[in-house]
Order: C-alpha cells, then sequence, then structure tokens
C-alpha cells in the first residue's frame, strides 16, 4: 500500500513536470470564453438607413452579397482619420514627406517578422510558474512589466520641461 501511494506521487509530480514543459504558444492573458453563447465583441451594428440621392444608384440585390448598411470597420476608421477608403490602401502622397522623416535612419526588412519571434521569445521565457500555467493565471502584467510607461512621471516630466498636456489621464485612486 506505501509503494503504491509512493507511486502515485511520483506519477502525479512527472506530471505536473511535463505540463511545465509544453511547447505551445504561451498565452499570457487568460481570457477565454467558457460558454458557447455568442461573442458581444464581434457584433457590429448595421449602419442607419438612409435614402439615397438616387435611387438608380443603388447595387442589385444580391443573396449574400453586400448591404450599404453594413459596418465595413476598416473603411469607416480611414474615414474617421481624414483619408479616403476609395483611394488604394497604401500611403496618400500628400504623407510623402511624413514618411520620409519616419525612413531617415533606415528600414529593417521584416521588422515584423523579427519582433513577432523575439516577443514569443520573450513570452516564453516569462510564461509564469508551474503553478501559474496549470490554473491558467494571468501573467502578462508581471511579464512585460519593465516594458511599460509610467504615464503620470511621464506627464511630469513633460510639464516640467514646459510642455502642457490639457487631455492629460486622471490621477488613479487606490
Amino acid at each position: 500500500m506505501r509503494a503504491a501511494r509512493g507511486a502515485l506521487l511520483i506519477t502525479a509530480a512527472a506530471l505536473f513536470v511535463l505540463a511545465g514543459c509544453s511547447k505551445k504558444e504561451p498565452l499570457l492573458m487568460n481570457l477565454r470564453s467558457t460558454g458557447n453563447g455568442p461573442d458581444e465583441f464581434s457584433i457590429l451594428p448595421p449602419k442607419p438607413l438612409e435614402m439615397p440621392e438616387d435611387l438608380a444608384a443603388l447595387p442589385t440585390p444580391e443573396v449574400g452579397g453586400v448591404s450599404r448598411t453594413d459596418p465595413n470597420p476598416f473603411d469607416d476608421a480611414i474615414v474617421a482619420l481624414g483619408g479616403n477608403p476609395q483611394v488604394s490602401r497604401g500611403v496618400p502622397a500628400s504623407d510623402g514627406a511624413l514618411v520620409n522623416h519616419a525612413r531617415r535612419n533606415g528600414v529593417e526588412a521584416g521588422i515584423r517578422q523579427t519582433l513577432a519571434a523575439e516577443d514569443l521569445e520573450w513570452r516564453r521565457s516569462h510564461d509564469g510558474r508551474l503553478l501559474e500555467r496549470l490554473f491558467n493565471v494571468t501573467v502578462y502584467f508581471r511579464a512585460y512589466e519593465k516594458m511599460s510607461l509610467d504615464q503620470h512621471a511621464e506627464l511630469a516630466r513633460w510639464r516640467r520641461a514646459g510642455v502642457g498636456n490639457p487631455s492629460a489621464p486622471p490621477e488613479a485612486t487606490r
């Protein structure tokens, strides 16, 4: 009986160690829905109905086709930022000087892939302790704490330099 209990404890310990050695992509922020209901963040309300200037300009209705009231968040964001979604998806010619200034120190090819690989390595090395992984504890804030910006200290630094910021965030109350 004593030998069986010892073997059970060794087996359980081995399973815990093996669970901590998994090679899957680490999830530092454990926000998962446990239910099978709808995702309230994926529901986009339709645009309001409006009478067009010319009824002949309306497209012919098609099954599964696009409606004028269907939301298009990407194009809506372009319009909200002062752009034109009908123009090509590239950088507008009017922003050429801004792009050239941003590129003045050179551009590294494949920077997105490099940063993604570096971040994956960072997350793998900061994915929490064994019990945190086992019980899906969020370790995101602790993993990226060294990289976070103290907004109030930065605001004070800029104000000491004489730069005003009328839309400063409110002080946190604890």
